[in-house]
């Protein structure tokens, strides 16, 4: 159990390692920089042996033997050499540092656009089954949590690691003996670095998902802060903020404690061998000198703090593989299926539903039974029935953002599913009661994507046609005044206006409208139909509507109930039916505030 999650922890750590291939120059230079620091570490510690030398004769030759040195004596030598391992070790520091800055930032910087451009391909699916608050702290949070891993700890990996072994292999060629002895109190520090490692690693990944909570508890007050203040919710948001936030204390407490237990009794295990060093030392000094011995003794004594640093690394380490984790989780979760092949440039509308059924995704209960329609180019078909009877469903499986198994929809006759998704939303403009609007202007929220290059006047246009003119040439800067987030300075009939201002613009041969005039107040809709009218010539349109009046002129009103079609026919016929639709008719839908259909 415990190899397979080391080969896991090893198989994430490679996966993000294989992020830096396109910075592998800057990886190599900092490499090169951290070998030249690590390697002057032990010259530090032989100088100290001509110091001690030098003591005793300060006129010694540096190198005997050696004819251009054997003139410069030790009383130059060691200040002068001091300086210049001082200079080689700030070289190796910068090369070390900026470079590998340069790496973990740009391979942070990649892992968040991949992680970005994820969001943009995932299926809706997806999106039913995680928060928004989780999925913004993988990209903020999480992502820090791999710069932690993969800046701080390479750093210290590399450097430190390198330094113990210059290190070592300085303190073997002075003394092997006594160097082997020394090593026999790794084992015991690597089981302690192991079990700490484990504890890490699950205690960051509870940490995650806390953040992730405080994110999503933050979020959703923010956006529903009019709801909270009107049905006074401030101290239950209170409550529920407090509890997300001391969950994700406790659990960074628990983590703070396992370090703050786990460094002091690595020091100790490492300070306790130095303290058998130093006996031995004294005790088979043998016929070295005095230089030697401080030499040996400040080298082994040099070896603690980058030991401890590497061990302290391990939580970095786990904190980033347990983010990696998650961040990877979703970058393996598979894109929005997409096995079309059929492209047209221009469709005609002619759409035709045979016999579709549908079941969600991990759920067993129908939501669409045996469903068949067809609507001509330029036909109104409306979709009514009571909450939860499908309405919304269907009109989702056309775009396909979900797909359907049981049954066909026909588009020109060819199945959506064989379109290319691209393609097939191109011919497609869907308006719904949940208006998404961006921090932008208004007429960039109009103009919005595919439609992004389109000329002012036809933006304008599209507006007017939408009757929403008359509140765009009031504000500030008109068409250029900045919406703010979601639209939140318009009222929810201006926000709707601009959504159905969109759709015209785009100009597709299917237009969907899902409950799309309910936020507007009776007059903004008598001016909407008469757009809606103009515009749905030789363009078919699929309605979801609980206002009669938007629906009582359209050429096939299905009524839906439990999933399946129920009733069918224009208004006339089926008010004739007295059926379905004429108890929902009699209850008052067509006056304010009646009853709904939708």
């Amino acid at each position: 159990m415990a190899s397979s999650a080391r080969q896991s922890s090893l198989k994430i750590y490679l996966r993000l390692l294989s992020y830096v291939k396109p910075y592998i120059g800057y990886f190599l230079v900092s490499i090169i920089g951290y070998v030249i620091f690590a390697s002057t570490q032990p010259m530090m510690a032989g100088i100290l042996k001509y110091f001690v030398d030098g003591l005793s004769n300060p006129d010694a030759a540096l190198f005997p033997g050696v004819d251009w040195l054997a003139e410069l004596p030790l009383l130059y030598a060691v200040p002068i050499l001091i300086v210049l391992i001082a200079a080689w070790q700030g070289v190796g520091s910068f090369l070390g540092n900026y470079f590998l800055a340069r790496v973990s930032l740009g391979l942070v910087h990649d892992l968040r656009v991949a992680l970005f451009n994820s969001l943009l391909t995932l299926p809706n699916r997806y999106y039913d089954s995680h928060n928004s608050g989780h999925l913004i702290s993988r990209i903020t949070f999480n992502v820090t949590m791999v710069t932690g891993a993969a800046t701080d700890a390479i750093k210290v990996v590399i450097r430190e690691g390198l330094t113990v072994v210059f290190l070592f292999a300085y303190l073997l060629w002075m003394n092997w003996k006594l160097t082997l002895v020394m090593l026999a109190i790794l084992p015991v520090i690597a089981v302690v670095v192991s079990s700490a490692g484990k504890k890490f690693r699950k205690q960051s990944k509870k940490i995650q998902v806390a953040m992730g909570d405080v994110t999503h508890v933050a979020s959703e007050t923010i956006q529903g802060y009019r709801v909270v203040r009107s049905f006074g919710g401030e101290p239950y948001e209170q409550a529920r903020f407090l509890r997300a936030s001391q969950g994700n204390t406790d659990k960074q407490l628990g983590m703070i404690k396992t370090s703050a237990i786990y460094t002091p009794t690595l020091q100790l295990l490492i300070y306790t061998a130095m303290a058998a060093l130093m006996f031995l030392v004294l005790l088979l000094r043998g016929d070295a000198s005095a230089g030697d011995l401080v030499a040996y003794i400040t080298a082994a004594g040099l070896l603690p703090k980058p030991i401890r640093q590497l061990s302290e690394v391990s939580a970095n380490i786990q904190k980033g593989l347990a983010a990696a984790d998650s961040i990877f989780e979703q970058l393996d979760e598979q894109t929005e299926t997409d096995r079309g092949s059929v492209e047209r440039e221009r469709v005609s509308g002619r759409l035709e539903v045979k016999n579709l059924s549908f079941v969600y995704p991990e759920t067993d209960k129908p939501v669409l039974q045996d469903i068949s329609f067809s609507v001509e180019p330029g036909q109104m078909v409306a979709l009514v029935g009571r909450s939860g009877s499908g309405k919304s469903t269907l009109a989702n499986l056309i775009p396909r953002f979900y797909h359907h198994s049981e049954g066909q929809i026909l588009l020109d006759g060819v199945e959506v599913e064989d379109y290319t998704l691209r393609n097939l939303r191109r011919h497609i403009a869907l308006v719904t009661q949940q208006v998404t609007l961006f921090n932008d202007s208004v007429a960039s929220n109009i103009a919005y994507g595919d439609l992004a290059g389109a000329p002012r006047e036809a933006v304008e246009r599209a507006a007017g046609d939408a009757y929403a003119r008359e509140f765009i040439d009031k504000l500030p800067q008109g068409f250029d005044t900045e919406v703010g987030e979601n639209g939140v300075l318009l009222s929810g009939g201006q926000r709707q206006r601009l959504a159905i201002a969109r759709a015209l613009l785009k100009d597709s041969p299917l237009l969907i409208l899902d409950e799309a005039t309910s936020a507007l107040d009776t007059e903004s809709e008598r001016h909407i139909q008469a757009a809606l009218d103009r515009v749905m010539q030789g363009r078919t349109t699929l309605v979801i509507a609980h206002r009669l009046s938007t629906i009582e002129k359209a050429d096939l009103i299905l009524v839906m109930d439990q999933g399946r079609i129920v009733e069918r026919g224009t208004h006339g016929e089926l008010l004739a039916q007295g059926g379905f639709y004429a108890r929902l008719h009699a209850m008052g839908l067509d006056e304010e505030g009646g009853a709904e259909i939708a």
